[in-house]
């Protein structure tokens, strides 16, 4: 897709066409919702999501009758895809770089077929909108983004579809980490308390960055600094104690030969 033509640039636009017709600078209506001039920059750009509470205060400020609250609703056009992570896919999809962690299944970009049919089970059009969400890692115009991420050792311990499929699975990640644009480590569970869920922070071109973070009710989408620097703290954290690449990559092929060969 033309990210031009993306619903989320769209929206942007009309955001910028409402606070125009107010006579508002970015600045000055950054002031009114009480975010920052650069937030509403990548918003009207298409560079960043609008979240329901950010679309309903331009709204008020805007005085746009609630156009802006409605016309979010392209989100609920996507329906191979959970309503809470819709609003990342933008950002992954114009990411330069992602760091991602995850705590209990492999990384949704790292998966293969077979081990996300058992986690979504067997929704093929699930199955397929993930696997083209994987196609910005290999795809030639723009360059790939860098995918830097740590798995929780239990990952490759859990149980997803069978002997066949983890086994599969973990020789899949070995594959994929030995790409120039990819990265995979492992941390062992001990060394990451408090965390409090998986999490992925995208990078865009222009340096600005969207955290996407999961919880037991599904997850959030959020640009707001305080937000993202405690999600880049706790990757830094936890990335520091993470075994390097190459001793990653021996307890993913041992894990994968004593646990699930079969």
């Amino acid at each position: 897709m033309n990210q031009y033509y993306s619903p989320q640039a769209i929206w942007g636009r009309e955001l910028r066409h409402y606070r125009k017709a107010a006579s508002l600078t970015q600045a000055q209506l950054a002031a009114k919702i009480f975010c920052s001039e650069s937030l509403i920059s990548s918003i009207e750009t298409g560079q960043a999501p609008a979240t329901p509470e950010f679309a309903k205060d331009a709204d008020e400020a805007l005085a746009a009758g609630g156009t802006l609250s409605r016309t979010l609703d392209w989100r609920k056009g996507a329906p191979a895809y959970p309503a809470w992570f819709v609003d990342f896919l933008p950002s992954e999809e114009q990411a330069a770089q992602l760091r991602a962690f995850e705590i209990e299944l492999v990384y949704g970009l790292l998966q293969t077929p077979d081990y996300a049919r058992a986690l979504l089970g067997g929704d093929e059009a699930a199955v397929e909108a993930r696997m083209r969400r994987q196609q910005i890692l290999t795809r030639e115009s723009p360059p790939p983004p860098a995918l830097y991420c740590v798995l929780d050792e239990a990952v490759l311990r859990r149980n997803v579809g069978g002997a066949t499929v983890m086994y599969e699975q973990l020789q899949h990640l070995l594959q994929v980490s030995d790409r120039e644009n990819i990265g995979v480590q492992i941390v062992p569970s001990r060394f990451h308390r408090g965390v409090r869920g998986p999490f992925v922070v995208a990078t865009l071109e222009d340096g600005s960055e969207v955290a996407h973070a999961e919880n037991a009710f599904g997850g959030a989408v959020s640009t707001r600094q305080e937000d993202l620097a405690t999600v880049v703290t706790s990757w830094e954290s936890i990335r520091t104690e993470a075994l390097p690449a190459d001793m990653s990559r021996d307890l993913i092929r041992r894990t994968a030969e004593e646990l699930w060969r079969t």
